[in-house]
Parts: structure tokens; sequence; C-alpha cells
């Protein structure tokens, strides 16, 4: 997929409000072979998604043998709004709390003495992270309105051979 189209796509209104949750599912291959997906927080920075992660996190060993990975980003509603992810993951290990975990879990609601105690918290528990940056290299928008899975596009297509 080239480059303007994935812009054009990340660029939508309903993918900027998709890229402004907090919670994206991870799709990776592990070391057994295995898929797994897991939930995990995320900040899109305008060109890459980031997430963060502990420094012995399962997931990093298999990232290294193999980075590339999906990202599901949708709605709770029906229908649902999906933005589909594919790219490359990046391992960045870095010394203290990067800016984006603790802006990514800042959309969470705390009061602000909650905010406090969770920061402190955190900052004495990890002495450095992994940030994880997925620049797309492929991306699709299903809204149900004017895009659909590609199976359905396909049995709509069909059904209007049909009827012609």
């Amino acid at each position: 997929m080239r480059t303007a189209e994935i812009t054009a796509i990340l660029t939508r209104p309903i993918s900027q409000e998709l890229l402004a949750r907090d919670l994206t599912r991870l799709a990776y291959v592990a070391r057994d072979g295995t898929p797994r997906s897991i939930p995990i927080a995320f900040t899109w920075n305008g060109a890459e998604i980031v997430l963060c992660t502990t420094r012995n996190a399962p997931k990093l060993p298999a990232l290294r043998a193999n980075p590339m990975v999906a990202l599901t980003i949708d709605t709770e509603v029906h229908p649902p709004k999906i933005l589909l992810i594919r790219g490359r993951a990046e391992l960045d290990v870095v010394d203290g709390i990067p800016a984006e975990y603790l802006e990514m879990n800042g959309s969470y609601q705390m009061t602000a003495e909650q905010r406090v105690a969770w920061e402190a918290e955190v900052r004495s528990l990890y002495d450095g992270m992994v940030r994880i940056v997925i620049t797309p290299t492929w991306v699709k928008l299903i809204d149900f309105e004017t895009t659909l899975p590609s199976a359905v596009e396909e049995l709509v297509r069909q059904r209007a051979e049909r009827q012609a």
C-alpha cells in the first residue's frame, strides 16, 4: 500500500476518532509459532502508533524474532467502526518512563490525587520500559456505511451482478 493511500485513510475523521482511543489489540506471532492478540494501551503521534511495555514482557522476544504485527482499534457500538493496521514493530529500550506511557494512560478517569498516586507507583516500579513503535504499512477503515469488509464488498458486487 502506498504512503499516500495510508495517509488518506488515517486522516479521515472516523480514523482520527479511532486513533484518539486508548486501547488497541496487538496481534503478533509468539516464539512458539502460535498467534497472540492482546489488548494494550497506545497513542498515535501523527505518523506512528506507540505502545509501551515492561522490559521483561514475553512479547518482546517474539517481536524481535518477527516484527510484523497487526492492530485493531474499534468501537463497541453497532455498527462498529474498525481501523485495521499492519506494520513492523521497532523496539526502543528507554530508561525511565516514556512520556507516551503517561499520555496513553492519561485518558482514564482519575482524580488529581489518584493521578499523582498512580504516577508515583509507576515511577517506583519501572526503571525503564520498551517503546514499541509501529509505522503503518497497510490500513483499512471499516464503518459499514462507506466501507465494508472485503468479503462483504464481494457479496454486494455479486448480488448486483445477479440483479442486473
